[in-house]
C-alpha cells in the first residue's frame, strides 16, 4: 500500500517551509540518515492518527521581480498537480490575497484535484478570522487559519488532509499487480527500457493513469504476468527553471518510488556509478522499498572477463549502505539481459513479501546468541527475549530486550545477517524494532 502524498505550494515567505518543519520537524531528526545519501530537505514522512504519509515541499527560489515569482508558483503548483494525491495550498493574512494567488488558485481548480486552502500567520483568531474570511473569494473552499510557527490549528488543517485521501479499497485494487519504478539521472535510458518493453512485447498497452494522478503507467504483460512500470520521465515537465529541475527530479522520485513495490535503479554503463545515483537509490532503500541496479548501455563497453566483477565491486563500494541489491548488467537498447531482468523482479517481489514463522525465527536467535554473546555495558548484559515478524513489503521485525540501549545497531546488523543467510532476503531491506521487556513479563 504506497503512502499518499501531499504537497505544499504558495508564495515566497508565506511560510511553507515553517508549516513543512512544524509538520515533520519531529519526523526528520528521527529519521537515521542513510550513509552515502545527503537529505534533501525537500520531503518527509508524517504520521497523523491512523494515517501517514508523504509530505513535499515544492518551495524553491524567492526571484525579485513578481511575475517570475507568478512563474515559479505555476512550476510548483504544476509539480503538485503531477505528483501530489492532497495539495495543501498556503496563503498569509497579514500580506492578504493578492494577483498571483488568485493566478494559481485558477490553475489548481481546474486540476481537479483535492486542494485545502491554508490561511497561515493568523496569530489571533478571535480577531483576524474576517482577513480569513477574505479568501473565500479564491474559489477553491473553505480557508482554514493557521499559525504555522506557534502550531496552532494544525490538527483542523490535518483532519481536512486526510478526509481527501483515496478510500482504502481503491488503493488496494491497484495494489494487486506489481508495480516497478524505474528511477535515476537524466539520460540513462529509463524510457528507452519502457520502449523497448512495449516493442519486445507487442501487448495491448493500456495506459492506467494512477487514481489521482496525471502520471500514465505503462502495464506491460510479461509470460503471462501484468507488471505496472512507473517511468520517472514521463511526468511532464511544463518548464525549464534549470534550478528548480534538481528538486523536482527528487520529488518526481520520492513520488514514484512511494508507489512502487520493487525499484529499479537504471545506471549509465558509460559513466559508471556516481555520488547521484546513491542519492536516487538511497530514496529507495529509506523507503524500505525492493532494490534492482540496472547497469544500462552494457552493450557499449568493451569488456574482459574482469569487467563484470570491477563494475559489481564498484556498484557495492558506492552503495554499501544497500548490500542486498541485486545488480543487473543490461542493455535497454538490444534486450539484452531483459528476461533475467523481470527474474529478478520476481524474485525481489517474493522475497518482499516472505514471512517466516516466529518458532523458526527463534530458533535462528537462539544459534546466533549462542555463537556471538550479545553486549554488556557496565556489567548489565543484553538479553533477546524473542523475534516475531509484524510485517511484509518491507519484512519487519520486532525483537524483545531487556534494554534498548544495550541493543547495539551492530549487533542488530549480525541479527539481520544471520537471518539473510538462512533465508536470503536478497534485494529487499529488512526492518527492525526494538522494543524493551522487563524480565517478569
Amino acid at each position: 500500500m504506497s503512502k499518499p502524498i501531499v504537497a505544499i505550494v504558495g508564495r515566497p515567505n508565506v511560510g511553507k517551509s515553517t508549516l513543512f518543519n512544524a509538520l515533520a520537524g519531529g519526523n526528520i531528526s528521527i529519521v537515521k540518515d542513510t550513509p552515502g545519501v545527503t537529505r534533501d530537505r525537500i520531503y518527509a514522512d508524517v504520521e497523523w492518527l491512523n494515517y501517514s504519509f508523504t509530505l513535499i515541499d515544492t518551495g524553491g527560489i524567492e526571484p525579485d521581480t513578481s511575475d517570475v515569482i507568478l512563474a515559479q508558483m505555476r512550476d510548483q503548483a504544476q509539480i503538485a498537480i503531477d505528483t501530489a494525491d492532497v495539495i495543501v495550498f498556503i496563503t498569509d493574512v497579514k500580506q492578504g490575497m493578492v494577483d498571483s494567488d488568485a493566478k494559481v488558485a485558477d490553475m489548481l481548480r481546474r486540476s481537479k484535484k483535492p486542494v485545502v486552502l491554508v490561511v497561515n500567520k493568523v496569530d489571533n483568531f478571535e480577531k483576524q478570522m474576517m482577513d480569513v474570511y477574505e479568501f473565500y473569494n479564491l474559489g477553491i473552499g473553505e480557508p482554514h487559519a493557521i499559525s504555522a510557527s506557534s502550531k496552532l490549528g494544525l490538527g483542523d488543517m490535518l483532519d481536512e488532509v486526510v478526509k481527501e485521501f483515496p478510500a482504502q479499497d481503491e488503493a488496494e485494487e491497484e495494489d494487486e499487480i506489481p508495480h516497478i519504478a524505474i528511477v535515476g539521472k537524466p539520460n540513462v535510458g529509463k524510457s528507452s527500457l519502457v520502449n523497448k518493453l512495449l516493442g519486445e512485447n507487442r501487448v495491448i498497452v493500456s495506459d492506467i493513469a494512477g487514481t489521482t494522478r496525471d502520471a500514465i503507467d505503462t502495464k506491460i504483460t510479461w509470460q503471462d504476468r501484468d507488471y505496472i512500470f512507473i517511468d520517472t520521465a514521463g511526468l511532464r515537465r511544463k518548464s525549464k527553471v534549470k534550478e528548480e529541475l534538481e528538486r523536482y527530479s527528487v520529488i518526481r522520485t520520492v513520488t514514484a518510488v512511494e508507489r512502487a513495490d520493487v525499484v529499479l535503479v537504471l545506471i549509465d554503463a558509460q559513466e559508471g556509478i556516481t555520488e547521484q545515483d546513491a542519492k536516487i537509490a538511497g530514496i529507495a532503500h529509506e523507503r524500505g522499498k525492493g532494490v534492482i541496479v540496472a547497469v544500462n548501455k552494457w552493450d557499449a563497453i568493451e569488456k574482459d572477463d574482469k569487467t563484470i566483477y570491477k563494475y559489481t565491486n564498484k556498484i557495492r563500494e558506492v552503495l554499501s549502505f544497500m548490500p542486498y541489491a541485486e545488480i543487473l548488467f543490461i542493455s535497454a537498447k538490444t534486450g539484452l539481459r531483459i528476461s533475467r531482468m523481470f527474474e529478478a523482479i520476481d524474485m525481489v517481489i517474493e522475497n518482499q513479501t516472505l514471512r517466516i514463522q516466529t518458532g523458526v525465527l527463534n530458533e535462528i536467535l537462539t544459534e546466533a546468541v549462542a555463537m556471538q554473546q550479545p553486549p554488556s555495558d557496565k556489567g548489565k548484559r543484553l538479553k533477546i527475549f524473542y523475534m516475531t515478524q509484524v510485517a511484509v513489503k518491507p519484512p519487519t521485525f520486532v525483537i524483545f530486550v531487556n534494554s534498548k540501549e544495550l541493543m547495539h545497531f551492530s549487533y542488530t546488523r549480525y541479527l539481520e545477517n544471520k537471518i539473510r543467510d538462512a533465508f536470503g532476503f536478497r534485494g529487499t531491506s529488512l526492518k527492525f524494532i526494538v522494543r524493551e521487556r522487563k524480565e517478569k513479563e
